[in-house]
């Protein structure tokens, strides 16, 4: 057929960026929309080719819903390690939800959770092995992104103590790390990290973690699907799937240019994952927004005064946490929570609370120029941790989500555990691996799309409790 891999360009979009999209509220993500004016789409350059929207019925052996960092890996280790070339389809542009809208920090966990709280949950055992499956994916990341220019920034990840408070539980935890999983986390007081590391004035101290990368969203992205047409996969943008009917164990993908017939269906979609996609989906996740903005490039005299160091990523300790660094290009990144829905993220008072947060860590750089802000979805699972999961053993439907905001790291050993699912392979004995997404615990098993704005409500509260216990108490 006729596709822009034939004419060496990526698919133009069709539609512009839609700045309100709700995935709670919305029934798809769109059909060509263009991507978010996000840093990573700014500086990544041209999209590489891809394979043009479906244009007629097709039958495949594999179909990838979502063309962001987790479906494009499992296409590279389908082809990579069990000779399988994939299709994967995509609503809009390729990696446009997730992928080119996060902070771009590569750290060696996923979901929400410490190491302490896999303990708390799972016992010791299971929460060795947890970390074992982390170390192991960090490795996996790593031999993926070595021949990918995507400005790797590696040196670990700094994890700064907003207030004293936190100092003690940081102390322990950190213990705990060195001591039981043999990970080589370190405590740097307060003066050490403003005077080797980064003047943040917030920084009251901070955990070291040896593991941790920054990278350029938008040029791995681009990379992936580089990566993924090599080795034979075909990545259709402009082709959400309308409607999905499972006959006779073939999967039937309607899609507005054809059917796709599928012996096997991934879904990797994230936080833009369509409330009526499936009903094995349906209200499993909490969709949250996070915003980021990046500076123009600082002066050397800018960089000084900031005592910027280190190019490592940077965390605080704050549950609504903020992420940050400098870049290779020297500006600055910042990202923290947003808006609760679509409708209100676009309000100018997101971007000024994050401003204000830029300037009360760095002062030196109050009244900067932002040169770019943005904000996306973020999969969030109810129980706080990801899955890797074929729901029903009876139906080849499997799904790689719910990182938390832990994803750029993971989504790799996701994509690559979810191929290895698909290819027949037994699945390991993790929790991540062998349980579903859970229901939030007060919806328990109940489907009705009416129930979207009581979790926002819940939300919004959780929102104003975590800023007090973050701020004040």
């Amino acid at each position: 057929m006729d596709t822009a891999a034939d004419t060496g360009s990526s698919t133009a979009p069709k539609k512009p960026y839609d700045p309100a999209y709700d995935p709670l509220k919305a029934s798809g993500p769109g059909e060509g929309r263009e991507y978010a004016p996000t840093y990573w789409i700014g500086t990544a350059g041209e999209p590489p080719p891809d394979d043009g929207p479906i244009t007629h019925d097709i039958d495949v052996d594999v179909a990838i819903i979502g063309s962001g960092f987790t479906g494009l890996t499992c296409a590279i280790f389908l082809a990579q390690e069990h000779g399988i070339k994939a299709t994967v389809l995509e609503a809009n542009r390729v990696s446009w939800g997730c992928s080119t809208r996060n902070g771009g920090q590569a750290q060696c966990n996923s979901g929400r959770l410490k190491r302490s709280q896999w303990i708390q949950r799972y016992g010791l055992d299971t929460a060795l092995k947890l970390h074992e499956e982390m170390c192991d994916a960090m490795e996996t990341f790593k031999g993926l992104i070595k021949d990918i220019d995507c400005d790797p920034q590696p040196g670990g990840h700094l994890y700064i103590a907003h207030r004293a408070k936190v100092m003690p539980a940081l102390e322990k935890e950190a213990k705990l790390l060195r001591e039981v999983f043999h990970y080589d986390a370190r405590i740097f007081d307060a003066d050490t990290v403003k005077r080797e590391y980064v003047d943040d004035k917030e920084a009251m101290g901070a955990m070291h973690e040896p593991e941790g990368i920054g990278i350029h969203a938008g040029k791995l992205a681009f990379g992936y699907l580089k990566k993924a047409r090599a080795l034979g996969a075909k990545v259709h943008p402009s082709s959400p799937v309308l409607d999905w009917e499972t006959r006779d164990g073939v999967h039937y993908l309607r899609t507005p240019g054809g059917i796709v017939r599928a012996r096997a269906v991934a879904v990797a979609t994230g936080g833009y994952t369509s409330q009526g996609l499936h009903p094995q989906l349906k209200n499993r996740l909490l969709p949250i927004l996070s915003n980021s903005i990046v500076t123009r490039p600082l002066t050397a005299a800018e960089i000084a005064d900031c005592n910027f160091r280190t190019t490592q990523v940077l965390t605080d300790t704050r549950i609504l946490r903020h992420y940050y660094r400098l870049m290779p290009d020297g500006r600055v990144q910042l990202g923290s929570r947003s808006a609760i829905t679509g409708a209100d993220a676009p309000q100018q008072k997101y971007k000024d609370l994050l401003i204000g947060d830029l300037h009360r860590k760095f002062p030196a750089l109050t009244g900067i120029q932002i040169d770019y802000s943005w904000w996306g979805w973020v999969d969030v699972s109810h129980d706080m941790m990801p899955r890797i999961f074929q729901p029903n053993p009876k139906e080849t439907i499997y799904y790689a989500i719910g990182y938390g905001g832990n994803g750029v790291m993971y989504s790799a050993q996701a994509g690559r555990r979810m191929a290895e699912l698909i290819a027949g392979k037994k699945a390991s004995s993790l929790p991540i691996f062998n349980s579903e997404l859970p229901f939030p615990n007060v919806m328990e098993k109940v489907e009705s799309q009416a129930f979207a704005p009581f979790r926002r409500f819940g939300q919004s509260i959780l929102y104003r409790w975590y800023h007090l216990k973050d701020e004040i108490l």
